[in-house]
């Protein structure tokens, strides 16, 4: 088999969310074992393969995730994005909803004439 397809079989068959707690244990160690390795890739790629994690770029969005979320990196906190994401769906709830009100109004004002 060939690493291309070993590569997209292993990404099939991952979780597409990881528990908070595997998170946590792998930010804890990328911190732990940074110093081990020469790169933060290195380390992400060392992390990923002890946790069983699919790959070394989960790890590093998740150490950027929480160098953000900590105040060490400009960007996004989790909680802002959560808070953008509500927000989203209250516009797009609130815009389904005007969109009823103008017709119900169009339509009672038809009637009226």
């Amino acid at each position: 088999m060939d690493v291309k397809r070993q590569h997209s079989e292993a990404y099939r068959n991952k979780p597409k969310q990881y528990p908070p707690e595997i998170k946590e244990q792998a930010i804890d160690l990328f911190r732990g074992c940074r110093q081990d390795f020469k790169t933060k890739t290195a380390t992400a790629a060392h992390v990923a393969h002890l946790l069983g994690v699919g790959c070394k770029e989960t790890i590093m969005t998740w150490v950027r995730q929480a160098e953000v979320d900590s105040g060490q990196r400009v960007g996004t906190t989790t909680d802002e994005h959560d808070e953008i994401k509500r927000l989203r769906r209250e516009v797009a709830e609130l815009k389904r909803a005007n969109g009823i009100l103008k017709a119900a109004s169009a339509f009672f004002a038809a009637e009226l004439d």
